[in-house]
């Protein structure tokens, strides 16, 4: 423990410069007087390690110090160390070894990459979670995470709508989507997906099971999320709308514009045939655009639209 303690000491000097006492001591949770005897183990090992006095002072390691890597571009380590600290780093219980690994490897990079990072990370912050968040549970992947790494039947309990069901599965995979983990397991002879934050009860057995030599993650899960694409439902309908309207619907997540007559606009207006999943979701997606859009066919949804409309009326009158 004290020599991992010792190590992080010498990656915090050789990457942020001076330190101060108080502030080592408060990043390793250890007394003062802990971090003065560490410093002293250091000198005493031959680590050119050494204090300023003063106001401004604190703990120094020589620039000269330092090991570099070899092998690797100055892009290819620059895109290692900007790495965003992503949450679903914790989910897996892995924070505290990402950091450290961070460190080590910003440690053993020239000053001119170490400068580089720091700039970029001060400029550039990626966030891979939408607009409108929400946080879910995971007290069952660190047991998922085991079995997957240990090659073991899990039994697993999970919701599936109000109904409590029972599986035994061979876990294959995690994947994390935004926020939100799956895992991919073979259950009953089939490959499934269980949403992880559903499943409400856990245990891994100690009966090994073998992995299928041909299964890749990533495959699969592409062709997973093609086939439920193109298992949705398909609502068509025709509609008139403003142009400015086309890059929106185009980021909607269940609207696929199917044609658009844009040859001749007719003062900013133009024809389309979109594809909704539902009457429903066509309706409150249609709504949300307002007077922007105007629906032709068929004629159920330009009903639903219209009742809805003199609903919302009625409401503000």
């Amino acid at each position: 423990m004290r020599a991992d303690r010792l190590l992080s000491i010498m990656l915090m000097l050789q990457n942020g410069g001076k330190k101060s006492t108080r502030y080592l001591a408060e990043q390793l949770e250890v007394s003062e007087r802990t971090i003065i005897r560490d410093m002293e183990s250091l000198s005493s090992a031959g680590i050119p390690v050494y204090a300023e006095r003063g106001s401004l002072g604190g703990w120094v390691l020589e620039e000269n110090f330092r090991t570099n890597l070899t092998g690797m571009t100055h892009d290819e380590l620059i895109s290692l160390l900007v790495t965003s600290h992503s949450p679903l780093i914790g989910d897996l219980g892995i924070r505290k070894h990402f950091d450290a690994a961070y460190q080590k490897l910003l440690a053993s990079s020239p000053r001119s990459i170490r400068q580089d990072a720091e700039m970029i990370r001060e400029k550039i912050h990626i966030d891979g979670a939408g607009w409108h968040s929400y946080s879910e549970t995971h007290p069952y992947l660190t047991v998922l995470q085991e079995a997957l790494w240990q090659d073991r039947i899990t039994r697993i309990q999970y919701m599936k709508g109000e109904e409590r069901v029972e599986r035994m599965i061979h876990p294959l995979g995690l994947v994390a989507k935004r926020s939100t983990w799956y895992v991919v397991a073979e259950s009953q002879g089939e490959l499934r997906t269980y949403r992880v934050s559903r499943i409400v009860d856990a245990f891994m057995t100690e009966e090994a099971f073998e992995r299928p030599a041909d299964f890749n993650l990533a495959d699969y899960w592409e062709e997973s999320l093609a086939r439920f694409m193109q298992n949705l439902p398909q609502y068509p309908a025709q509609v008139r709308m403003s142009v400015n309207l086309t890059e929106r619907l185009e980021r909607e997540r269940y609207v696929k514009i199917l044609r658009c007559d844009m040859d001749n606009p007719q003062s900013g207006w133009i024809l389309a045939d979109l594809e909704f999943n539902t009457l429903e979701s066509a309706s409150a997606i249609l709504l949300s655009c307002g007077a922007e859009i105007e629906v032709i066919a068929p004629h159920e949804l330009r009903e639903h639209i219209r009742s809805a409309a003199k609903a919302i009326t009625r409401l503000y009158e």
